[in-house]
């Protein structure tokens, strides 16, 4: 579009430059030299003098006529151009005003062209940026939202493993109170247990026996396993016991068991845990594995009380 431009610009401007030099050249008149010189009309020739009077003596002769010098012919001028009449120089002023009326046009639309263009520039111009600013205000709108969503979802799953935690703190909570209670049942029917086993071995109370002056006993005789079978069922569980951990202290656990008349394990129950979950898991699987203890002398000790610890496998 610029290069069309100054091309219509440079060829209206040629334009002008011809007809400016066309209405020079007819205005401009060749200067004139003008010179006069006066002659007679028709030359003529003077007339000859009067005959002399004969002599008596010889006659002289006759002079010859002096010729005279004959005129050169007069220098004819060029007439000089007729000037330029009102009618042409009206006309050379049209043209010209025409000329100037077509060039200010010409200038006018090129003016206007120019300024379309322009304005086309600054409407593609203004249009850009605003695309441009609408591009940034979705980009920092989408970032905005999404950092929203992000902070949400951070929020939720914090408060979900808040929540999570409490209910499994909670959980936890109950289970240990659980545990705890069904511990303290466990030790109340365990003490309960011995008073039963205490009052069913000693008999009727006040009886006389055969134990040392200073027995509390009330039984008539003393009875209970022999000195040598704790040994033998420590003999008996000890190999079945597997522990791998690092033990801290000496926990106990106290497994209450039921014997059948050969000494084969009906059944068991913890009593009292250790406190060591993966010991209480050993003894009992220490007990499973046992399935059968041995008899002294013949007798079976039923319900019997083992307590299974790192130091003292097997106590009273």
């Amino acid at each position: 579009m610029l290069r069309a431009l100054v091309m219509a610009l440079m060829a209206h401007a040629a334009l002008v430059a011809v007809l400016a030099i066309g209405v020079a050249w007819k205005r401009e008149l060749p200067p004139a030299t003008v010179e006069a010189e006066l002659w007679s009309a028709i030359p003529q020739e003077a007339a000859p003098p009067p005959p002399p009077e004969e002599p008596e003596s010889e006659p002289e002769p006759e002079p010859v006529p002096k010729l005279q010098p004959t005129p050169p012919p007069p220098v004819v001028k060029p007439l000089a151009p007729d000037a330029p009449s009102k009618a042409d120089i009206a006309l050379a002023k049209e043209k010209e005003r025409r000329a100037e009326e077509e060039k200010q046009k010409e200038l006018m639309a090129q003016q206007a062209l120019a300024r379309k263009a322009q304005e086309k520039r600054d409407q593609e111009k203004r249009e850009l940026e605003k695309a441009a600013k609408y591009k940034q205000d979705k980009a920092r709108a989408q970032r905005e939202k999404e950092l929203q969503e992000k902070e949400k979802l951070a929020k939720d799953k914090a408060a979900r493993d808040a929540k999570e935690k409490a209910e499994k703190s909670k959980v936890a909570d109950a289970a240990k109170q659980k545990a705890e209670k069904a511990a303290r049942e466990e030790a109340k029917r365990a003490d309960e247990f011995r008073q039963q086993q205490i009052a069913r071995m000693t008999g009727l109370a006040g009886a006389s026996g055969s134990g040392a002056p200073s027995s509390n006993g009330t039984a008539a005789k003393s009875s209970g396993p022999g000195a040598n079978y704790s040994g033998r069922i420590q003999a008996a569980v000890k190999p079945n016991i597997t522990f791998t951990d690092t033990i801290v202290g000496n926990p106990k656990t106290e497994i209450e068991v039921s014997l059948s008349a050969s000494g084969e394990i009906l059944s068991k129950r913890v009593i009292k845990r250790s406190g060591n979950k993966a010991w209480d898991d050993a003894a009992e699987n220490a007990i499973d594995k046992t399935r059968k203890l041995p008899l002294d002398d013949g007798k079976v000790w039923s319900p019997m009380i083992i307590v299974i610890s790192p130091q003292t496998l097997v106590g009273p």
